[in-house]
């Protein structure tokens, strides 16, 4: 037990060297994250103190049937039944505070371009990333290298919600293509499925400007998962964190409970494909934490202490099934990029182990 326990923690998050030769099953990688989704819902299910008639729902006890039970357990797979049916058994949550289990921001913005740019590079740049404007990032993505990597060139992709992706992926520099925001999906071999998503979109634009709803991102990216095959995909679901912005905490938990159904949706395909069953890692984090008052919950950033407690999970071939994670330590969404390199077989990459890239971003 104590040896698969250290290897669980080597394996996910890479407390040993890179080996020279692969040891690992996984040839593809899938990076989801949620914005915003607070570690108190996923291991405690809906909070007590907002499931009420403050008003942050629409009708008094409204959530009651759909997410509550005295039991926090309960509550919680009521809230994430694929979470904790299944990648609850068959691989690793780490996040639950109580316990003394640590995820944390190693950047100290903790709002959503600087989370984003340190769960797809590695590190925290709270220099260069402090604001979520749109300009692109400086920083390589380890999509943008895995993209400069024989057997994986033209086979990354991304779908995001927020239309500010592009500029995180740099999308221009990198040749990963980035279907975010109001994009539409593009080429001369559309699927049905795509042009009809396309056409509803369209019509379709939801409450926020910038932020398209999540249904589109994840069906565009359904599509691309069985028509392209890519090797490495990521994608970004935003509906929580908007909708916790707006203080509608119905809306919050009806999200993340759909979101929940996404990754499932994901799971099962990928288990049902020869390509991918088997082969495939899945990862799934978040960009920020938020507040836990009736007022601060709506919120992160810097003037909110807990803005950075955050959570991540897996689930794959080179994942043992050990859960939910209670032992005491502290891990980073930073870690998340040397993961999938470990997990890949490949050698870690550096300013001077990648001269393409160095040369790239002059």
């Amino acid at each position: 037990m104590k040896k698969n326990l250290l290897f669980a923690f080597a394996a996910f998050f890479l407390l040993f060297e890179t080996h020279a030769q692969k040891t690992t099953k996984t040839e593809n990688v899938i990076l989801v994250t949620f914005d915003g989704l607070r570690w108190q819902e996923l291991f405690r299910g809906a909070d007590s103190l907002l499931v009420d008639d403050t008003g942050m729902i629409e009708s008094s006890g409204s959530l009651l049937k759909d997410f509550w039970h005295a039991d926090p357990i309960k509550r919680r797979e009521m809230l994430f039944p694929f979470f904790w049916g299944t990648i609850a058994k068959q691989g690793q949550l780490y996040g639950n505070r109580a316990y003394g289990n640590l995820v944390d921001n190693a950047n100290k913005m903790w709002f959503s371009y600087p989370g984003y740019n340190e769960f797809l590079t590695g590190k925290a740049d709270d220099e260069r990333i402090d604001s979520n404007d749109k300009f692109n990032n400086p920083n390589v993505t380890i999509l943008e290298y895995l993209n400069l990597q024989p057997g994986y060139h033209g086979k990354v992709m991304a779908f995001g919600s927020w239309d500010v992706f592009p500029y995180i992926i740099n999308e221009e520099r990198s040749g990963v293509p980035v279907n975010a925001g109001f994009d539409l999906a593009e080429g001369g071999e559309l699927t049905e499925a795509e042009k009809t998503i396309n056409r509803l979109q369209t019509a379709i634009r939801g409450p926020w400007s910038g932020v398209r709803l999540d249904a589109f991102t994840h069906g565009y990216a359904m599509e691309a998962l069985k028509k392209d095959k890519p090797k490495v995909l990521y994608i970004s679901y935003g509906e929580t964190d908007d909708w916790a912005h707006e203080g509608k905490y119905d809306h919050y938990l009806w999200a993340a409970r759909q979101t929940d159904q996404y990754i499932r949706e994901i799971w099962e395909t990928i288990q049902s494909d020869p390509q991918y069953k088997d082969k495939t890692t899945l990862i799934v984090g978040v960009d920020h934490g938020r507040g836990i008052t009736k007022t601060s919950w709506k919120n992160h950033g810097q003037s909110v202490p807990e803005g950075g407690h955050i959570w991540l999970m897996a689930i794959g071939p080179d994942t043992p099934a050990s859960g939910e994670m209670k032992t005491k330590g502290q891990w980073h969404s930073s870690m998340v990029a040397r993961t999938v390199y470990e997990l890949l077989g490949l050698e870690y990459p550096d300013a001077s182990a990648a001269p393409a890239i160095k040369e790239m971003i002059k």
